[in-house]
């Protein structure tokens, strides 16, 4: 099974990694659709319009850094370089403990550290910034932080000499994980008691997503959520206290691209903890 899995993300088409974005969206619109969790009184195609314009930066971003990927992978592989390049293991082993490890460095911490360095921040601010939380909004990125996220993924295969297949299987499982948690969905209870113990359900990271902190500085997780509770970043805060936005933000412009894009930039927005 997982020798057929690497055999298919070693060769993985574009045009089947795109699937993989536009079928997870599709997905999860259909479901938000007929189970919402909220039922936002908005114009929902309009409202996805500007989140599916970032993610098309943040594509062409991705597309700019796979060059530098692809060496930075064949590079390490060669050489050996890397923890899972120098501790050999059995292939499961290898895929588990990759696959975690991609996403403790290329989503948790890089999520953590744009959280607590002000430059940063300020362009995850866009994300932060939809007032209308859904599964459009997981690819919502402004494309400094695409760049941001970009270097962190470059290092992260360094670090772990992570051979392109992993890399190509990581990515597929990021954004359809992403696609999932931001979804404005009804998740019972006992999800989050069982599968949420492993996997960052909607129900958990919504609270990221709350306007102030500390609530905004906490669940940084992706796919993984024994993350947030290892490191002590978990927040298990009510349903009924979540109100999304961000409060240094005018959140009446949460759908003006001008705006948004000016948000990094923007000296008279307060980026203070």
């Amino acid at each position: 099974m997982l020798e057929a899995i690497k055999s298919y993300f070693e060769t993985i088409p574009s045009l089947h990694r795109a699937l993989i974005l536009a079928g997870g969206i599709s997905f999860f619109w259909i479901i938000e659709t007929a189970i919402p969790l909220f039922k936002f009184e908005y114009n929902k195609p309009k409202h996805a319009a500007l989140n599916i314009f970032f993610t098309f930066t943040t594509i062409v971003i991705n597309f700019g850094f796979a060059l530098l990927m692809v060496k930075a992978s064949d590079t390490v592989v060669a050489n050996g370089w890397g923890l899972l390049q120098i501790v050999k293991m059995p292939l499961v082993f290898e895929f588990l403990i990759g696959i975690m490890l991609m996403d403790l460095i290329g989503a948790y911490l890089v999520h953590m550290i744009e959280h607590k360095v002000k430059f940063l921040w300020k362009f995850h601010m866009v994300h932060h910034a939809d007032v209308f939380v859904d599964t459009t909004t997981a690819n919502r990125h402004h494309p400094g932080e695409s760049v941001i996220r970009a270097v962190f993924a470059i290092l992260a295969v360094v670090v772990l000499g992570t051979p392109m297949w992993m890399v190509f299987l990581y990515q597929s499982a990021s954004v359809v994980l992403a696609q999932f948690n931001h979804a404005n969905i009804f998740i019972p209870k006992w999800f989050d008691k069982t599968f949420g113990l492993i996997i960052v359900s909607p129900n958990m990271h919504r609270v990221h997503h709350h306007v102030t902190r500390p609530q905004t500085d906490s669940n940084y997780g992706n796919i993984f959520s024994f993350w947030d509770r290892l490191f002590h970043t978990y927040d298990a805060s009510s349903m009924d206290q979540i109100k999304y936005g961000l409060d240094v933000l005018d959140n009446s412009k949460h759908g003006d691209v001008g705006y948004q894009l000016n948000v990094p930039f923007n000296k008279n927005i307060k980026s203070d903890y």
